[in-house]
């Protein structure tokens, strides 16, 4: 992949119900955005695509291209040339790469999304002049990256990060992957609802009436919301969950022993009411922790954009993926 020339470089973030593209400047910033609808996976790949392109003309308003970063919520291959399999997305193998490439006309970067919001927090985030990270996205799952010697490490299959499907709890909670006791399950999103939900009925809450006393109802915002309240419930289930998201750190440092541990995600919005407990944590089940120097674990600082961000970094740069 050639590096991009003269003109604007459009970073694309595309998940489950959106396409997010932004003009990003050199230095990060965004200097305007577009979004488009994602169709959903029951469409066909063309109609996601052309949602894509739409973005992309909207975000450059007229300028040249020079090249664009597409970050992708699924599996990349280690070429970064096709999007294997997303969950949300109807994509499985097709060269999207070089689809784009013949439609916009430029050079054309392609990867998962957690490893392009940990390119632009390496370059203009939280993990800013660190030359080993580890991103850990938190949403209604958990992704992410990890950073060695400056560079994200994709793995042999363009797959590494996928940090949330590691197993914490053998024949635990059953997984959307198939399994049991995957971490994602005990630290995520979903987690902290499905926490929230078996907490209310060991004591009183206002999410009860929040959610008009149906427990089901029960959201991922309305639990943010009492938490800053002062319901007790719902601060439990952060505690809950930010205690397994440290553990699973925790296991990650164990292995690769990097500067910085961010945050990220929907989840991460939180603040300290979920890193406090996360590092309390890290620090009692960290191997050694006595003996080292335990890696900071510290919030994201760019937001939702991050992904739409370290896509524009990726074409920018002309990394050849592997």
């Amino acid at each position: 992949m050639s590096g991009p020339g003269a003109g604007v470089v459009v970073g694309v973030d595309i998940g489950g119900t959106k396409v997010l593209a932004g003009a990003v400047a050199e230095d990060g910033t965004v200097v305007r955005t577009a979004t488009r609808t994602t169709p959903g996976r029951r469409v066909v790949t063309q109609q996601v695509e052309d949602a894509l392109v739409a973005a992309v003309l909207a975000a450059a308003e007229g300028e040249p291209l020079a090249g664009v970063g597409v970050a992708a919520a699924g599996f990349v291959d280690s070429a970064g040339e096709r999007v294997m399999f997303a969950p949300h997305l109807p994509w499985q193998g097709q060269p999207l790469r070089d689809l784009l490439v013949a439609r916009l006309g430029c050079p054309v970067g392609l990867d998962n999304d957690a490893n392009c919001a940990a390119r632009a927090e390496a370059h203009h985030g939280a993990a800013r002049g660190a030359a080993s990270a580890l991103m850990i996205t938190m949403g209604t799952g958990i992704g992410g990256a990890v950073l060695l010697d400056g560079r994200v490490v994709r793995g042999a299959n363009g797959m590494a990060g996928e940090f949330g499907h590691m197993q914490v709890v053998p024949d635990g909670q059953a997984c959307e992957c198939g399994r049991r006791g995957c971490w994602e399950q005990y630290s995520s999103g979903n987690a902290l609802v499905r926490s929230a939900r078996g907490l209310m009925a060991e004591q009183p809450s206002v999410l009860l009436e929040m959610s008009g006393g149906r427990p089901e109802a029960v959201t991922g915002p309305m639990v943010t919301a009492a938490a800053e309240g002062g319901d007790l419930v719902a601060r439990r289930a952060f505690t809950s969950i930010g205690d397994w998201l440290g553990v699973g750190v925790a296991n990650l440092v164990a292995a690769l022993d990097p500067e910085v541990v961010v945050i990220g995600g929907g989840v991460s919005a939180a603040g300290d009411r979920l890193l406090e407990p996360a590092r309390a944590a890290l620090r009692r089940t960290l191997v050694g922790a006595a003996h080292r120097r335990v890696p900071p674990l510290v919030a994201a600082e760019l937001g939702p954009g991050a992904g739409m961000i370290g896509a524009a970094r990726l074409v920018r740069d002309a990394q050849v993926l592997r």
